[in-house]
């Protein structure tokens, strides 16, 4: 049972499971914090277990610039060299090559670009990507993909065409799943038919899971939510689904009710750092001067587990207006620690047939009045 997706429980669309991996078993649905550099965010792994995190997720294509790939694989491999020895995943380097860079060239072998660190030239491949993840040595491992902007027909067309066609190099270049499992993405931004089209494709590669792409990326929540629907209908059951870059809490309840296991985002830690906290009652900026003299934690419920629960909001107020690096820790322990107990809390309401309930009262106290 090296790399075994097994559902437990279901409730409407929404499936508690888990996924078997050769680092220890995921429980679904899950958040996985981003550890972009082999790190995440002021969070040490030693913290990331006392949270509960299953899966962190990790960035092939910063990780191929620096340090290097043959540089990690030497140090004994990613979960070696960050001393985290839970599940990883790594992405296929394609996000960030198009949103990040100035691309010189794509075409239908690959993409060249610029490195955004010193400008050096580069080449990605579906086969390099694989073999750089090979390298990294993840659990699980993405197929290299075209994200385009999800509203262009004709981009949009282009780019499922591609991720098809590179998907089915990673697999001819990844054969093997008993070590790293390959996960394709499904792209084809708001269109209906191109994501009927691409699930159906991807999933005729037989991978150990299927991830869907394009989504968060510019649409309306609207259209986030209608696609990921209609996605959906088209997409087996028997494997692990995983909706790429998205953690707000309130996406987080819906998605899970259409059918959604996996989740990263670097939203817990990105907000940590300007100040935000997520708390049951909705976001809250910590610098707020009503927080001067606030002696109770940032989350006052009971039952909520972090270390960041030991401290006044008073005290991170003035941490983050000292701009202090713990105030930066704190927070990110509570975001992350926020998000990973509001999935497990779904999980719970998919075993005992409650989600709807969860999550309308959920929505409620979180969204405030509508």
């Amino acid at each position: 049972m090296a790399f075994e997706f097994e559902i437990i429980a279901t409730d409407g669309h929404a499936r508690a499971g888990i996924l078997h991996t050769p680092h220890g078993d995921i429980p679904t649905p899950c958040f996985a914090p981003v550890g972009t550099q082999a790190t995440v965010k002021a969070v040490p792994p030693r913290d990331l277990h006392e949270l509960h995190a299953s899966l962190v997720l990790a960035n092939t294509y910063h990780l191929h610039l620096r340090p290097g790939e043959d540089l990690v694989q030497k140090m004994g491999g990613l979960h070696e060299f960050m001393q985290w020895d839970g599940p990883i995943l790594t992405d296929s380097g394609g996000f960030q090559v198009f949103s990040l860079t100035q691309i010189n060239k794509i075409d239908d072998e690959g993409v060249t670009f610029r490195s955004h660190i010193d400008g050096s030239q580069h080449r990605l491949t579906p086969e390099s990507s694989m073999a750089i993840q090979e390298a990294l040595g993840a659990d699980i491992i993405m197929a290299f993909d075209q994200c385009p902007p999800p509203t262009d027909r004709e981009t949009v067309e282009k780019a499922v065409a591609r991720t098809h066609a590179w998907a089915a190099r990673c697999r001819e270049a990844h054969p093997d799943d008993s070590k790293q499992a390959l996960f394709g993405i499904v792209q084809g931004g708001v269109f209906p038919d191109l994501r009927e089209e691409s699930a159906k494709f991807i999933q005729s590669l037989d991978l150990k899971g299927y991830a869907i792409g394009g989504l968060a990326v510019g649409e309306t929540k609207a259209e986030q939510y209608a696609t990921l629907e209609q996605t959906l209908q088209f997409m087996t059951d028997d494997r692990p689904r995983y909706l790429m870059g998205v953690g707000d809490p309130d996406d987080l309840c819906e998605d899970i009710t259409r059918g959604i296991d996996i989740f990263d985002c670097v939203i817990p830690t990105r907000l940590a750092r300007h100040g935000a906290a997520f708390t049951f009652d909705g976001r809250v900026n910590m610098k707020n001067a009503r927080f001067k003299e606030d002696e109770r934690p940032v989350i006052v419920d009971d039952g909520f587990e972090s270390y960041s629960q030991n401290f006044s909001r008073a005290y991170l107020r003035h941490l983050m207006v000292a701009k202090e690096l713990l105030g930066y820790h704190l927070l990110s322990l509570n975001n992350i620690a926020f998000l990973i107990t509001h999935v497990q809390n779904m999980r719970q309401a998919i075993i005992e047939g409650r989600l709807a309930q969860y999550t309308d009262s959920f929505l409620k106290r979180y969204l405030g009045p509508r």
